[in-house]
Parts: structure tokens; C-alpha cells; sequence
């Protein structure tokens, strides 16, 4: 009776045990500290950049966060009203159309036609030109809103949490740093070029600069185009960039604020990098890689689809996606590539919108629209052409489908480039593209083994990581949250003026202290010298 007592004591103690562990458990996930609703500014970019910040707010909506978007009235892809968030309607950026940038493509093209030394520095021009009426646009709408009392307060008065925003636009930036809000970057691109250059140090002897298509492994002549694309970057944030804010800057910020003070006070740097797809070089501890976050399983195709990719049999099927910038591809060049597609023995499916090229052929579906990240992960896909957008490059190393490129303008040469050298890609220009080459690069793509080989084994490299690139995201931005900021992780070196930053002062200290050393020392010489050669003197 004793001993069955003392089994039901010892039971009954473990029970209590176990429902204070559980309850335990229970407090601590539903501590306030770790998911409690915050309030989220969010300040997006337009067009693909949207479809990546989109992904992260479902994320954090579903965790119970309240999200404010500022969005442009004329905004392409961001909705004004959403179940996941609150959306304010802002002048940011004037929206361009497509006539736009088509005519962004065809400088781009031109510039591809010269040599290879030079061309790369014509694509920076063409871009830099664009910088500079776009960041005339951006600063004088930052003023309108910081001149609007009436909405600051409002915005104020709303007291956020946390800024995410893209740093491809500044008005996220401007905006956080005047309401002195923790700061959380969803970055890639930043202001004259790659968000690395601007937080981490980047020797150019084996970073390759934004734009000039080079390798981690340069010779002479290729450091050489290295550093001349540096110092146009630095040319250009300094003496094109910098000056459009100069004016905003002295009506509403402390002195000594700049453009780039404000884009070093950020808390985390989610880069969508992977060094799978990047070479590798120095980072800093608050930039934290997300690269292909955006990236999922496979679904199943609507039948329809799902019957033309069936229909392929064993030679499968090719995907073609050159993103929103579809008109951009001449007339011509649509058909060459058409044509070439018409002598595949693979099916095609095409996302197209136009007038259907004349020499369609019967094995090429035409749509307006294509479930690319399930068109990837089907089983039958032999290759993916693509214009080389970083979207799309991330979903063709997640689910392994080697590339032809076709790159337009921006980043895309740069991408479609790291991709190539990895063997897992092949470029075609569309400005020298024909029937013929064309369909000799598809072919080559398709059954030569060492592409879909490399790009097999760059997927399990992006895939084998202990925690994914969603989860990590938004771990950090709520590490931002909780604790109010991540100022632990800022480099000094930011706060340090660049003599000081690059040691000359040092040196030059040093220098000085040598030198008077030599000059004491010569003179101490020549004094005794001429001592002892006067004693001889006066001994003769």
C-alpha cells in the first residue's frame, strides 16, 4: 500500500512536472517580448522588388504584425487596398511606361555593340543618366512630405516600431531616419550599384564592381577595369547623387547628415545574396543573407498545362520568361527566337504578350501569363530562358534548371555572368542575336550534361543551410523589433572621417616621426664630423 502510494506520488509529481513545463513552454511563445503585434512602416519598390517585399509581409502578417504601406497612386504591382496591410497613397517616383524603358533596353543594346573593355562602362552611363533625374524626383518628394506637417504628425503620432523598406529608393531611407525609426533594409541593389559596396569593404583587386561583368579572378588589366568602375561609382554617389539631397538635407536633418549616413544607421541588411550564386569577399555582422527566400516547392500545373508538358514526352519542355519588359525584344528578334524554338524536338511554353510571331511553330505554347516557380519545379523542364533578373535566376538554382540568357539592361548582365562562369548558363545578346545562334546556345544548354550538372549541384548547395532564408529574414527583423534596434552590430568605421578611416593620418604621423628621426640623425652626424674635421685641422 506504502510503495503503491508512493508510485502514485511519483506519477502524479511527474505529472505536475510535465503540465508546468508545458505551461512553461506556452508562456514563453506567447510571451509579448517574442510575438506580440508591432506596428510596420513599410516604404517598397515598384515592379519585381515588390514581388520580393510581398513575401515578407504575408510572413509577417500571419505572425500578427500591423503593416502600413506608402505606395505611389500610379504603382504597377503594389495594391492599394490588401487584407494584409494599410496602404497611404504618396508622390514617390514618377511612374514610367513601358516606352520608357524599352528605351532604357535599346540604349543598353547600343552600348553592348561596342568593345568589350568599353561597353561596360556605356551600361553605367545609361544607368547613372537615369539616377540622375530619378533622385531629383525622389528628393523634392521627400521635401513635400516632410514640409507636410499634417501627415508627419500623423505618421508620428502612429508611433511605428520599425522602417522596412528597399533601399533601391531613399525614400524609405529619408523617411526612417527622420522619424528615428530602427531601420530593417530588404536590399540588393543600392543607390550606384550592389547594397555591399555601400556597408562592407570591397577591395576592387577581387570584388568585382556592379556592371563589369568580372570575375573574383582578374588579371592586370581586368583589376585595372575594376578600379576605373569603382571610382565612376564614387564619382557618381558623391558628385551626381549626393547633391540632389544636399538642400533636403539642411532643412530637416541635423548637420553633417547625408545620404549615406543614413543608409549606414541601419539596423540589418537582409541582402538577397547567396554566395552560392555571389564570389565571395568581406561582409559585415549586421548583413544577413537571404538570397532565394522568395523561393518554394513546386505545385501541381492547371491540367491544361499540366497536359502540354505531359505531351513533350521524353524530351521535355523549355520555359521562356524575359519578365514585364516583354515589348522591349524587337520584332525581329522575336521572330529569330521563334523560329529557332520551331526546330526544337522539346515543347516550349512562352510567356508572350503582342502580336504572335509569324514563325510560331506547333511545338510553342504562347501565354500572357506562366507559373514559372511550378514550370521550374516540374520534372520535364530541360532549360529556362530568361532575361537574368535575380527573381528568377534564385528560382532556377532552387530548382535546378540551367539558363540561356537574353539580359536586357541593370543587373541582369552581372547575373547571367556569375551564373556563366559557374557553368551552369549561357548568354545570348539580344542585340546580336539570330536564328542560328540562338538555337546553337538552347541546344547546347539542353543536352550539353556539365550545365544541368552544375546547376544540380548549386541547388543543393543553396538548399543545404540549417535554417531557410524566410525564417532567417524574419527572425532579424523582429530581433529588430524586440530589442529596439541592433546598434551592437554597426561598424565604427562609418562614424570615422575617410583619412581617418583609411589610416593616413597614421601614416603620416609615422612618417613625419621618421623623418625627423633621419634629419636629427644626419645632422647629429654632420655636426660630429665636422668636429672631427676640425680638430684634424687644428692638429696639422
Amino acid at each position: 500500500m506504502r510503495n503503491s502510494q508512493q508510485l502514485f506520488s511519483f506519477s502524479e509529481m511527474s505529472t505536475i512536472s510535465i503540465s508546468a513545463t508545458l505551461a512553461g513552454l506556452c508562456l514563453l511563445l506567447l510571451s509579448p517580448t517574442i510575438c506580440s503585434s508591432s506596428k510596420i512602416l513599410v516604404v517598397p519598390l515598384d515592379g519585381s522588388h515588390w514581388l520580393n517585399m510581398e513575401v515578407i509581409l504575408k510572413e509577417l502578417h500571419s505572425r500578427g504584425h500591423d503593416i502600413t504601406v506608402l505606395r505611389s497612386p500610379q504603382s504597377w504591382y503594389i495594391p492599394k487596398n490588401s487584407s494584409i496591410y494599410t496602404s497611404i497613397d504618396v508622390l514617390m517616383l514618377e511612374e514610367r511606361d513601358r516606352d520608357y524603358y524599352n528605351k532604357l533596353v535599346q540604349d543598353t543594346m547600343q552600348c553592348r555593340r561596342y568593345p568589350t573593355f568599353i561597353r561596360s562602362f556605356c551600361n553605367r552611363h545609361v544607368i547613372t543618366s537615369m539616377f540622375t533625374q530619378g533622385h531629383d524626383v525622389l528628393a523634392r518628394s521627400a521635401a513635400s512630405m516632410f514640409d507636410n506637417t499634417v501627415f508627419m504628425k500623423k505618421l508620428q503620432d502612429a508611433k511605428f516600431d520599425l522602417m522596412l523598406t528597399d533601399p533601391g529608393l531613399t525614400t524609405g531611407v529619408l523617411l526612417g531616419g527622420y522619424l528615428k525609426l530602427p531601420m530593417v533594409f530588404n536590399a540588393r541593389w543600392i543607390n550606384s550599384g550592389d547594397g555591399h559596396f555601400t556597408i562592407a569593404p570591397s577591395p576592387v583587386s577581387y570584388v568585382p564592381v556592379s556592371v563589369s561583368e568580372l570575375t573574383d579572378q582578374m588579371d592586370f588589366v581586368e583589376r585595372t577595369k575594376n578600379m576605373l568602375h569603382y571610382i565612376q561609382a564614387v564619382v557618381e554617389q558623391y558628385f551626381i547623387i549626393n547633391p540632389s539631397y544636399s538642400e533636403l538635407f539642411k532643412r530637416h536633418f541635423p548637420p553633417g547628415t547625408d545620404l549615406l549616413s543614413l543608409q549606414h544607421s541601419a539596423d540589418i541588411w537582409l541582402l538577397r545574396a547567396d554566395f552560392v550564386f555571389e564570389f565571395p569577399r568581406p561582409t559585415m555582422p549586421n548583413v544577413v543573407y537571404i538570397g532565394g527566400f522568395q523561393c518554394k516547392e513546386a505545385k501541381p500545373l492547371p491540367a491544361d498545362l499540366e497536359a502540354f508538358v505531359q505531351s513533350s514526352g521524353e524530351h521535355g519542355v523549355v520555359i521562356m520568361s524575359v519578365g514585364t519588359l516583354v515589348s522591349a525584344l524587337s520584332e525581329e528578334v522575336t521572330e529569330a527566337i521563334a523560329a529557332a524554338f520551331a526546330q526544337l524536338p522539346q515543347k516550349v511554353i512562352w510567356r508572350f504578350e503582342g502580336e504572335k510571331p509569324s514563325s510560331l511553330g506547333n511545338n510553342t505554347l504562347v501565354v500572357k501569363w506562366l507559373p514559372q516557380k511550378d514550370l521550374l519545379g516540374h520534372p520535364k523542364t530541360r532549360a529556362f530562358v530568361a532575361h537574368g533578373g535575380t527573381n528568377g535566376v534564385y528560382e532556377a538554382i532552387y530548382h535546378g534548371v540551367p539558363v540561356l540568357g537574353l539580359p536586357l539592361f541593370f543587373d541582369q548582365f552581372d547575373n547571367l555572368f556569375r551564373l556563366k562562369a559557374r557553368g551552369a548558363a549561357q548568354m545570348v545578346e539580344p542585340q546580336s542575336l539570330t536564328k542560328e545562334n540562338f538555337l546553337e546556345a538552347l541546344t547546347d544548354v539542353i543536352e550539353t550534361p556539365s550545365y544541368r550538372e552544375n546547376i544540380k549541384r548549386l541547388s543543393k548547395l543553396h538548399r543545404d543551410r540549417p535554417v531557410s532564408p524566410m525564417d532567417t529574414a524574419i527572425f532579424w527583423i523582429e530581433y529588430v523589433i524586440r530589442n529596439k534596434g541592433a546598434a551592437h552590430l554597426k561598424s565604427a568605421g562609418f562614424s570615422l572621417p575617410w583619412y581617418s578611416y583609411f589610416c593616413l593620418d597614421v601614416v603620416a604621423f609615422i612618417l613625419a616621426l621618421t623623418g625627423t628621426f633621419i634629419w636629427a640623425f644626419v645632422f647629429m652626424c654632420r655636426i660630429l664630423c665636422c668636429r672631427r674635421s676640425r680638430r684634424k685641422t687644428k692638429a696639422e
